[in-house]
């Protein structure tokens, strides 16, 4: 059952398929070495908002790396692990999405297959099974394979790895193939701190033939090839940069199974494997263009099957994120998605003239493929198909346009000039083109962008956005008017905005907001201060239009962004990066990428995922409002509200501190308003009439006259009825924001801040939908990891540098669980547990200090029994013991002078000293251990009583010597 004839003929039929090589890698280590085989972790990370994406094997196992594991927790149990792990690397630190397509081996989703040991088998044991499995089960031939050790690092006192190197030999690997790399190549860290060691790597020749390939080895050679990662977790990276033994050894490996498929099936390239050849025949089935032929560079001719590799590595990425919950979107891991989605879409309809559709057409032979190892893919295939589908139509909508904006401005540029940045901006900004597409599109076509211009474009937009509303960005002399442009424009009639279209929005089928289409008419252009009615190509100026559907900055909520056209010129963007209100006219702040000039007719587009998450966070702020109200009393006032598209913050008066049971209470007040999906109403009624409602929501500020009223769940006629007390049990406020039209929408609503302002006003902010979500996700995880902390805590620890390890670890919670998103509420209880903690792992670790230091100390008082110079070297873990040591020695002594030195593992020598107070002046404790760590090449401090220092450990025998002498000189 373990084995199978693998001929060594290219293409042979013979030849396993991946499917047999995944089963046959997890049953291997299953029945015959007793491991544990767990499912796929999902490629969207549990509450790591470092990582976007899961992009290795380990991910799922940090707890038990870094000794975190909640004790009750299932990996506890864990000790020999194996799965074929999911993985994703585009985006953030690890990120492959650039080169994907333009080689055949980059790829943005792909398996990893490992097996992990947590304190059980160590490198004997792992090296044997990895070879066994390689050269016995898949029957790869061992004169292609090559393995590399640790070859050590002196600069950090680390010896080069023999105990690995001996296995591999006495596994019977030839000494020519066994190699040793240094740090940069053989020695794993899983970050600036924390669980690290060495490495051994096994690479595979594709070339073979009995030629020796140890020279190719870690070169960048594609006929040789890493293929298999054993990781022996072994140290610990502390703060200061030592490395601590572990208490105890992991093994972490990982062996990418593209790559393996790759040499299984004798191919070269990763797209010739039967993991992506159905795939790669769908695509063709489904285009226009030539068969794959698995050309690269100069070789591929119209980069076709650079797109067939691009889409066939993207839509596998699309249907594992999709299936795991990440959808694309507008942040994080959501953009990432986007961006790979609409590459994808690209490379179909440009270079394989594929006709809309091909993308999601490709789902099911996903499924054919991956649905085995991961049955999720099968449940979810519809759904897949959906999203891509919709997704798809969007882009091809905003990528014709995109392509003949791009074709348009280059035949108007002069020869050997570069991109305007202006026309690069309203691409990104407004159809939101992703800055490496237009590169990629300017490089076709041999031109350059202005990156100096676009990334000032890119800087002011920054400011504009960290500066407020009221930070006087750049630009605000185009928006805000003065006092004799108002003047100017109502002298000559020109009559104020009509901006009711704002308010033209529809919640249609399948839940989905419809905002409808507004064209409007320039009447003035603003820019400098004066009234103009041109305004030359490259400049920003302000746009006064007859009527928009543009919301305006006002009522606490961010103006809405976007771009307008001229009609009948559908390739020119202008886009719009902010909207004011002034007088009654609303001014569009626009970069003019052509002359714009006053009579021009427009059509305006709103950012609709802007707007949408604007109404969102505004109506939840209503609820907020609602539940503040209802928990913490009717007097609670609104002192302020900013609503943006990523969060709401909201101020208020409060007669004191607002309680952790109070942040939940009004939590759960607004997620039963959001659970019971409350219509909102909205109209306009006369101020007079909307006053004398009881119990409405109005802040201190003038409102138009007639004013919008808005109301969850009661309509706004039954609310203006006299004596009417429905107000009173809803939310009823004075706004002129956009809001939802069902409060269901919100989905959720995390209160990740809260402080007060100054005495008598507090402030929160807070996230909604899939913000909160996450919030509450990252929040569970550090709740288990604190209680993690707090049970080990209580466990008998007699060891220092393990207590030492702890508090470490409770001062790096209390810092994260600071500065994490979060819910407030939970916030506040960790960091009462932690702050409790701390006291307590500090108070341990001075007690086990003092207990060393005891014992240490009752040595030397039986070795120097009554003299009045001790000087010595004792094992110590930190300066702390040591100088603990030398107060015991000076309090039981009281007449002698004490002086220390410990060598450390780092080649470092800790000095402590203390000079007994009837030897004082002429005996200086700090004049002793300066003299002392200089002829260590150290430095030293201190007090004429008590000082302490370090030096170098080449230095220690003079600096004994040293020391007796200063100490003879001034007695």
């Amino acid at each position: 059952p373990w084995r199978w004839r693998c001929s060594p003929r290219r293409g042979s039929a013979a030849c396993p398929s991946a499917g047999q090589i995944r089963a046959a890698f997890l049953r291997f280590f299953e029945e015959r070495h007793g491991h544990r085989r767990l499912p796929s972790a999902p490629v969207r990370p549990r509450g790591d908002p470092r990582l976007l994406f899961v992009n290795a094997g380990m991910n799922q196992f940090k707890p038990i790396f870094l000794g975190t594991v909640h004790p009750r927790s299932e990996l506890v149990q864990h000790r020999r692990v194996v799965n074929s792990q999911k993985c994703v690397r585009a985006g953030g630190k690890h990120n492959d999405l650039e080169d994907v397509g333009r080689d055949t081996y980059h790829h943005t989703f792909f398996e990893m297959l490992g097996n992990w040991s947590f304190g059980d088998y160590f490198k004997e044991e792992a090296c044997s099974m990895a070879w066994e499995l390689l050269t016995e089960v898949y029957e790869i031939p061992r004169d292609r394979l090559y393995v590399t050790y640790f070859g050590g690092d002196p600069s950090l006192g680390l010896s080069a790895d023999e105990e690995c190197r001996d296995v591999w030999l006495r596994l019977g690997v030839p000494a020519s193939h066994v190699l040793p790399f240094p740090l940069k190549d053989n020695f794993w860290e899983m970050g600036d701190t924390g669980p690290c060691g060495p490495c051994t790597e096994i690479h595979y020749d594709h070339v073979g033939g009995g030629r020796n390939a140890a020279a190719l080895v870690n070169q960048g050679s594609p006929d040789v090839v890493e293929i298999w990662n054993l990781v022996f977790m072994q140290y610990s990276r502390e703060v200061e940069g030592s490395l601590l033994p572990l208490p105890q050894h992991h093994v972490d490996t990982g062996m990418g199974l593209e790559r393996l498929v790759t040499v299984l099936q004798n191919k070269r390239s990763n797209y010739d494997t039967d993991l992506f050849t159905p795939i790669l025949d769908a695509i063709h089935k489904g285009c226009r263009a030539p068969r794959y032929q698995g050309l690269v560079g100069n070789a591929d001719v119209g980069r076709v099957n650079m797109a067939y590799r691009v889409v066939a590595d993207h839509v596998r990425t699309l249907c594992v994120c999709i299936t795991d919950g990440i959808y694309p979107g507008f942040s994080g891991a959501e953009l990432v998605l986007r961006r790979i989605l609409r590459r994808a879409v690209r490379f179909c309809s440009e270079v394989l003239q594929a006709p809309p559709g091909l993308l999601a057409s490709l789902v099911p032979t996903v499924v054919e493929v991956l649905g085995d190892a991961y049955p999720e893919l099968t449940r979810n295939a519809n759904q897949i198909k959906d999203i891509i589908n919709e997704n798809e139509a969007a882009f091809l909508s905003s990528l014709e346009r995109g392509r003949r904006i791009i074709e348009r401005t280059v035949q108007q540029m002069e020869p050997s000039t570069n991109f305007p940045a202006e026309v690069a901006w309203s691409l990104y900004g407004s159809l939101g083109f992703p800055l490496d597409l237009i590169d990629l599109m300017l490089e076709e076509k041999g031109i350059s962008l202005d990156s100096a211009a676009f990334n000032e474009l890119v800087l002011e937009d920054a400011k504009r956005k960290a500066g407020g509303p009221q930070a006087g960005e750049p630009g605000s002399t185009n928006t805000h008017l003065d006092v004799h442009s108002l003047a100017q424009l109502q002298g000559s009639k020109v009559p104020a905005t009509d901006d009711s279209p704002k308010y033209a929005y529809t919640l249609g089928q399948h839940g989905r907001y419809e905002f409808s289409p507004c064209q409007a008419t320039v009447l003035m252009l603003y820019r400098d201060q004066c009234l103009q009615k041109e305004v030359g190509a490259g400049q920003r100026c302000g746009v006064i239009l007859d009527r928009t559907n543009f919301y305006a900055q006002q009522g606490g909520q961010d103006s809405d962004q976007g771009y307008m056209i001229r009609l009948g010129q559908q390739d020119v963007l202008f886009p719009v990066e902010s909207v004011h209100l002034c007088g009654g006219y609303v001014i569009h702040e626009v970069t003019a990428v052509e002359t714009l000039r006053a009579g021009d007719q427009v059509q305006l587009f709103v950012d609709e995922a802007r707007r949408l998450a604007c109404m969102t966070n505004h109506t939840a702020t209503h609820l907020l409002n609602f539940a503040l109200r209802r928990v913490l009393g009717d007097s609670t006032e609104q002192r302020g509200s900013h609503v943006t598209a990523e969060r709401l913050r909201f101020d208020f008066d409060t007669k004191g501190h607002v309680t952790v049971e109070q942040l939940q209470q009004v939590e759960h007040v607004v997620q039963d308003l959001i659970q019971k999906n409350e219509v909102v109403h909205m109209a306009e009624v006369p101020l007079t009439l909307a006053r004398r409602v009881q119990g409405v929501r109005a802040v201190d500020e003038g409102y138009p006259d007639p004013v919008r009223i808005v109301s969850l769940g009661v309509p706004v006629e039954n609310v203006l009825t006299c004596d009417s007390k429905a107000a009173m049990q809803t939310s009823v406020e004075l706004c002129c924001g956009t809001h939802l039209l069902q409060t269901g929408s919100v989905e959720d609503l995390a209160i990740i801040s809260e402080r007060q302002l100054v005495k008598g006003i507090s402030r929160v902010i807070a996230v909604t939908g899939g913000r909160a979500k996450e919030a509450r996700e990252v929040g569970q995880c550090l709740a288990m990891e604190v209680d993690s902390v707090s049970l080990r805590m209580k466990q008998r620890i007699t060891s220092i540098p393990e207590m030492q390890n702890l508090s470490k670890e409770v001062g790096h919670l209390t810092k994260v669980v600071a500065s994490t998103a979060m819910p407030q509420w939970q916030r506040k209880e960790l960091q009462t547990v932690l702050k409790a903690l701390q006291r307590t792992a500090n108070t341990a670790v001075k007690k086990l200090e003092l207990q060393q230091a005891e014992k240490v100390a009752q040595i030397l008082l039986a070795k120097y029994c009554n003299q009045p110079v001790i000087i010595d070297t004792i094992p110590a873990d930190s300066l702390s013991i040591l100088m603990k040591v030398v107060n015991q020695l000076c309090d039981k002594s009281p007449g002698a002078s004490v002086l220390l030195l410990s060598p450390q593992a780092s080649g470092e020598v800790l000095c402590a000293c203390q000079v007994s107070k009837s030897c004082l002046p002429g005996f200086s404790a700090a004049d002793w251990a300066v003299a002392v760590c200089t002829q260590m090449e150290g430095k030293a401090g201190g007090s004429p009583i008590v000082a302490k220092g370090s030096g170098n450990a080449k230095g220690m025998q003079g600096a004994l010597t040293t020391a007796l002498e200063f100490a003879q000189s001034k007695l």
